[in-house]
């Protein structure tokens, strides 16, 4: 019997950059370019613009739809600095090759093999053939939700709350923007600790940040087959059981543990207890607003938002964290495994074996990620286990929570999360791939030996 087995051909190499590696190329420079524009003087409140590190980190927070500050967002930036801030937001929700690549179909009619290549990458797109109406659909339809979500906010700031027409406009399309787009960026120093009781703003920025969260391609086949489940891929599926279970397990396991903090939620009646547990819940899906003071929590509390925040949303949209299908893989996995099962099956599918490896690659890098990045900042920080953890959890899921110690942190602690919002918005893997040199593909197979596990 041999040891070594031809599997096939090799790939030929690459003439120039991967896909991978352009998306990669392409946030980078998109950050570039809103540092850039931050550090003008006139995007800064006061004389001088704003530093280095303070810009670069706010623009990798808005481009990768994260939500973290280390400045003040109101009061900091004048009103070119928040529009700055509102275009990054949108470019990184939808994605910056997207974008790009519906642009350029909007000045040229078409798009090249190259776009077509690197958009089917980013949109986790299996073919080519329909990338053009797939690019422009994402686009539509962010802004017609961002659209519908707007005019309901500003309708209501400016009937409720009586605040000026163009106030309420300004207040209402950021807002908007930054709920749907998983952001969390506010025009509010409290963020929206202000509507802790107000249903209209909490649950309509919910919902456009459920919407957002769901990705891209279950928004699509939902518009199609929304009363046809039958029809869903298991994808869409996993992605919607998913989304439902873990946001009623945060909102009950968030009420129960916050409900007599009155730092929190003891202060407020049943409704608004359940409203902002509910709330606080779906901000876990990736989107860093908060209607109660995080800092006040239960550590408990804080140990359960670090769970759902590093499960994150659904894939190919603006959410972060892991992602719904690779927690689900991966206990879709664990359960066969203790069934004695010689395959996964879901929703009467059998999965394939290459995603159980992806899923696990995802899940064992992000950890890696996590445990390093917490470890160093222990190293840099005098501050608590418990909050540096939550502060990493969160630039990596691109959620933008925080307990309040984000600006508190030295230059170098804040250097360590810009990187990670980085990986957190394109994925472990999508990342590690863009670094490699070259596709590498074995023409052999090595004998195959089993070690003990467990």
């Amino acid at each position: 019997m041999p040891l070594l087995r031809k599997v096939g051909p090799a790939d030929p190499s690459p003439t120039g950059l991967r896909p991978v590696q352009v998306i990669v190329l392409g946030f980078f420079a998109a950050g570039a370019i809103g540092t850039g524009l931050l550090m003008l003087p006139a995007a800064r409140v006061g004389p001088g613009g704003a530093g280095f590190l303070d810009a670069l980190f706010t623009a990798t927070s808005a481009l990768c739809v994260t939500g973290l500050v280390v400045v003040d967002t109101p009061t900091y930036w004048t009103g070119l600095g928040q529009a700055v801030i509102l275009s990054l937001i949108q470019v990184g929700g939808l994605g910056v090759m997207t974008f790009a690549s519906v642009v350029g179909f909007a000045v040229l009619g078409r798009l090249s093999l190259r776009s077509r290549l690197v958009t089917a990458a980013e949109v986790k797109s299996s073919g080519l053939s329909g990338v053009s109406s797939l690019a422009k659909g994402v686009v539509l339809w962010s802004l017609t939700i961002e659209a519908i979500v707007a005019v309901a906010l500003t309708a209501w700031f400016w009937l409720a709350y009586e605040q000026d027409l163009l106030e309420a406009l300004w207040l209402g399309g950021f807002h908007a923007i930054s709920a749907f787009n998983n952001a969390g960026f506010s025009l509010h120093s409290d963020s929206l600790m202000r509507y802790v009781a107000d249903p209209v703003v909490c649950l309509v920025i919910a919902a456009a940040i459920i919407l957002g969260g769901l990705g891209f391609p279950v928004l699509m086949q939902l518009r199609r087959h929304l009363k046809e489940p039958r029809l869903w891929s298991m994808h869409t599926r996993l992605v919607v059981a998913g989304t439902a279970v873990l946001l009623v397990v945060g909102t009950v396991f968030i009420t129960i543990l916050e409900w007599n903090n009155p730092k929190t939620l003891g202060a407020l009646g049943w409704p608004a207890k359940l409203l902002a547990g509910f709330f606080q819940s779906v901000q876990t899906r990736t989107a860093g607003f908060n209607s109660i003071d995080i800092a006040g929590m239960n550590e408990a509390s804080w140990l359960g938002m670090d769970a759902l925040m590093f499960i994150g949303g659904g894939p190919a949209g603006t959410a972060g964290g892991i992602k719904i299908t690779t927690f689900a893989v991966l206990l879709f996995i664990i359960i066969a495994e203790l069934r004695g099962d010689a395959a996964v099956n879901v929703f009467g599918k059998r999965l394939a074996r290459s995603v159980h490896r992806q899923a696990i690659a995802v899940a064992l890098l992000a950890v890696a990620l996590v445990v390093a990045c917490t470890w160093i900042l222990m190293l840099l920080t005098d501050h608590a286990l418990d909050a540096l953890l939550f502060e990493v959890v969160s630039a990596f899921g691109t959620v933008g929570l925080s307990t309040g110690i984000t600006a508190d942190l030295p230059p170098a602690a804040q250097a360590v999360l810009i990187p990670l919002m980085f990986i957190g918005r394109l994925g472990p893997i999508t990342f590690a791939s863009a670094l490699a040199l070259r596709p590498r593909r074995l023409l052999y197979e090595l004998p195959r030996e089993r070690p003990i596990i467990g």
